[in-house]
């Protein structure tokens, strides 16, 4: 059974840190069970094992911490929920790009609950939503906006981070990085689509398909 833990309030992110080291030590020694944890963190911005210097456009903006998981720079705030995701992948099989591709279908999943098609693109790790009603890029291509962000970290086959999908949060705070190394597309909100979905109305989303994605 996966255990599902919801903070209320604002979770500092070097708290969040060393909870998940914790939890993930237990369950490496037996003493603890999959996880799932969903909160809301202050402003701040993560570093990946890939974030590249110059996609921080703003350092002195918001806190900056090095978050020790795959991908590069994203943005983590009131408004958007985060889901730690503690997983026995000794017993879901060894495979990290099944994995995340995992978390992409259950936020593609979840986002179905309220109509909204999420989408997932070749060399860019996330979920995106296709945005006809805005004029299209340069080259003519279609604009998309991402709507959730993935990042994993494994030790002894077992994940944390996460996802992280945003439902309110303040937009204009992503305007510090270049999320995730991505120029050419925005990012979006459940509310920016126009959709009036609460924290509490996406939790039950995720907890509903969670087993459509990892059984």
């Amino acid at each position: 059974m996966v255990e599902w833990i919801t903070s209320p309030g604002l979770v500092p992110y070097d708290h969040a840190l060393a909870e998940m080291e914790a939890r993930v030590a237990a369950m490496a020694e037996g003493r603890a069970g999959e996880a799932i944890w969903l909160l809301e963190h202050p402003p701040l911005y993560t570093a990946g094992t890939s974030a590249r210097a110059e996609d921080l456009t703003d350092p002195d903006r918001f806190p900056v911490f090095v978050a020790g998981r795959g991908g590069q720079y994203t943005y983590h705030g009131p408004g958007q929920r985060v889901a730690y995701v503690m997983l026995d992948l000794n017993t879901r099989g060894r495979d990290v790009r099944a994995f995340v591709g995992r978390l992409e279908a259950w936020v593609i999943a979840a986002l179905a609950e309220f109509n909204i098609r999420g989408e997932v693109r070749e060399g860019r790790v996330g979920v995106w939503v296709p945005r006809p009603d805005k004029p299209p890029l340069p080259d003519g291509s279609p604009r998309e906006d991402k709507i959730a962000a993935i990042g994993v970290k494994l030790r002894k086959w077992i994940s944390f981070h996460g996802i992280s999908i945003n439902v309110e949060p303040d937009l204009s705070h992503f305007d510090g990085i270049v999320p995730c190394g991505i120029r050419d597309h925005g990012v979006t909100s459940l509310v920016d689509l126009g959709l009036p979905v609460t924290m509490e109305d996406l939790d039950v989303a995720l907890k509903a398909t969670f087993a459509t994605a990892f059984g």
